[in-house]
């Protein structure tokens, strides 16, 4: 018996044109992927206008086993809805064999991240450019505070720049962060964070003395703008200027980069993954289960470094 499909296939791409104004792209694109499906089909002697659920899982199944993104998969899947949906309206179909297939998931995007090399260098270039006394040293110690508290709590950009005055005047190691859903946190501060800190307090506690009309603000990064806090937009382009002072790419760095530095590499040194959660504000673990691959990256050093068996594989070596 003639198989049809191919003919199907060229009345399915007539109505999406004529009902649907379907772009020519579409169409092509569309014709591409239903050919594929029938080429697949056909090499199992199963006729596209009749194949099953099964069938046209096993075809999604053999994409990823080929290496196919989920989103070309999903594109597939599309394809393959809309025809079949097609052939039940035509009445050509009793059933819908896609309507039980599930989308591909598509893989979360792992975070851009910078090694702990990279945030050595763009640290001490900015501690190096703070110790300069010329014109505009509280700006460049405000650089080196702003990169000391982000690295050494991992703050959202949003959290950083409005943090009130009042972190001048605390004691101790500890700070207090509000952030989302205005939940409070409290975080670690290394002790270069703390030294830049009061570097930073001081200075801009001189200056504002020296300018007696000056009303004080109630924020730790006093600006002009709006808020009256420094705009997250200005220490972005500070910081990818600072980064290419330092002699690093900007394109990859910025203050969300940073954030992500802080996360992994305190999981590539041990610590757990629900310790980095509450440190980063993460009300869901899913969220912070992004970093996993660094947990993964971690495991396998732990066991080729202390499994007996992977001892004994390097004695051979």
């Amino acid at each position: 018996m003639v198989d049809l499909g191919r003919v199907h296939v060229e009345s399915f791409l007539e109505m999406m044109s004529a009902e649907r104004g379907a772009a020519a792209n579409t169409l092509q694109s569309y014709e591409r992927d239903l050919d594929d499906v029938r080429s697949f089909l056909t090499e199992r002697s199963i006729r596209l206008t009749e194949a099953a659920s099964a069938d046209l899982a096993a075809y999604l199944s053999s994409l990823a086993r080929e290496g196919f993104k989920p989103s070309s998969q999903a594109r597939r899947l599309a394809a393959m809805r809309q025809f079949y949906k097609f052939l039940h309206a035509e009445g050509l179909r009793t059933d819908d064999p896609t309507g039980i297939l599930d989308a591909p998931k598509k893989g979360r995007p792992l975070p851009k991240t910078m090694g702990v090399e990279e945030v050595g260098r763009l640290l001490s270039q900015a501690e190096a450019e703070a110790e300069d006394t010329a014109p505009g040293q509280l700006q460049r110690l405000r650089m080196l505070a702003l990169l000391e508290l982000l690295y050494a709590t991992g703050m959202r950009v949003s959290e950083l720049v409005s943090l009130p005055a009042r972190v001048l005047d605390q004691e101790g190691r500890f700070l207090m962060i509000r952030g989302k859903g205005n939940k409070e946190r409290l975080v670690p501060l290394s002790h270069s964070a703390i030294s830049a800190l009061k570097s930073y307090g001081r200075l801009l506690a001189a200056e504002n003395a020296a300018v007696k009309e000056r009303q004080e603000s109630p924020w730790l990064f006093p600006s002009a703008s709006k808020e009256g806090y420094l705009p997250r937009q200005v220490f972005a382009r500070d910081l990818k200027n600072l980064a290419i002072r330092a002699g690093l790419t900007p394109s990859l760095i910025s203050p969300h980069v940073m954030r992500h530095a802080f996360a992994s590499h305190l999981l590539a040194n041990g610590a757990d993954l629900r310790v980095v959660q509450e440190l980063l504000g993460h009300s869901d673990i899913s969220t912070t289960q992004i970093y996993t691959h660094v947990l993964e990256e971690r495991l396998q050093q732990l066991v080729q470094t202390h499994h007996p068996l992977a001892k004994q594989a390097k004695k051979h070596e």
